[in-house]
């Protein structure tokens, strides 16, 4: 048993544009990241707390961007893009796990310029490794529980009509679209799992950059206030883009006008922001640019 996926039908024409351009980013994506992972793990200089989240936060990106964009690509292809029951259960729960793990990972890199930037003195004490380390373990080990408990109950429904997935990967709101049993309860579940997923850590990284900027304006050095600026600022973009086209998702009514765009929202946190990801954070830094060139300059 199968289902269809609709993916970009109503975009015939552009499908070979599409093909190239999502190509192009899923290379940039995968070389961005890894490249990250290397740097962030072979030089010293950067063995900090905010490269090793940020190395842990570019193995979810792959294991994301591995999980959607080739089987995307594949169908881009294809005239019939189906996928099977078992398939489409293992995507679902992988995306529940990795979007859940980000969200969270996201969250305590924000802490994390808290403690750098409003407590210096304590930053070494709090942040130390076995703090960060149980900090991305909780991180990973959070989306667990609910990948496996909305994944298995999404399951369980009957699934009548055509099958076919109005997406371009198996997601929790088209497949809901397709179940023919009374799905409230899952759904009040799925709206309290994305408030405490979603909404939660992206409210707690806003408050932290407020006061982040409330310290950073008393900064006497304009030098100073420009560095941490440019660091804070980087990792602000890429929250809001990822808590906020994520959140759109999966909080919009069905009645919405963003149902009929859900795919282009879709796009924006599948396939942009894991490609972002590497570019605003590291290969606009001077000490990723450095460790870049020591790591491949003794090859």
């Amino acid at each position: 048993t199968y289902f269809t996926l609709q993916g970009f039908s109503h975009l015939a024409a552009l499908q070979v544009f599409l093909f190239v351009g999502i190509l192009l980013m899923f290379l940039i994506t995968m070389t961005g990241n890894f490249l990250i992972i290397i740097v962030a793990t072979s030089s010293p200089t950067l063995h900090t707390p905010m490269y090793y989240f940020l190395k842990n936060l570019a193995f979810v990106e792959i294991c994301f961007t591995l999980d959607i964009v080739p089987k995307m690509l594949v169908d881009l292809l294809l005239e019939r893009k189906v996928i099977s029951f078992s398939a489409c259960a293992l995507q679902l729960s992988l995306v529940i796990l990795l979007i859940t793990s980000e969200c969270f990972l996201l969250g305590a890199m924000a802490y994390d310029r808290y403690m750098a930037i409003c407590h210096p003195l304590h930053y070494a004490v709090r942040m130390n490794r076995r703090v960060c380390f149980h900090m991305v373990l909780t991180c990973w080990i959070a989306g667990i529980p609910l990948s496996v408990g909305l994944t298995s109950w999404l399951f369980s429904f009957p699934f009548c009509g055509s099958k076919e997935i109005e997406h371009f990967f198996c997601d929790i709101a088209p497949l809901l679209d397709l179940a023919c049993s009374d799905t409230h309860l899952f759904k009040l579940l799925l709206f309290v799992a994305t408030v405490v997923v979603i909404l939660i850590p992206f409210a707690l990284t806003a408050a932290s950059y407020i006061q982040i900027t409330h310290t950073i304006l008393q900064m006497p050095s304009a030098e100073g206030r420009h560095k941490a600026f440019s660091t804070c600022a980087a990792h602000l973009v890429v929250v809001t883009l990822f808590y906020c086209t994520a959140g759109l998702v999966h909080l919009k009514p069905k009645s919405s006008p963003w149902a009929s765009s859900r795919k282009l929202v879709a796009l924006s946190y599948t396939v942009m922001t894991p490609m972002l990801n590497p570019i605003i954070y590291s290969l606009r830094n001077t000490e990723v640019k450095l460790a870049l060139r020591k790591t491949f300059g003794r090859r």
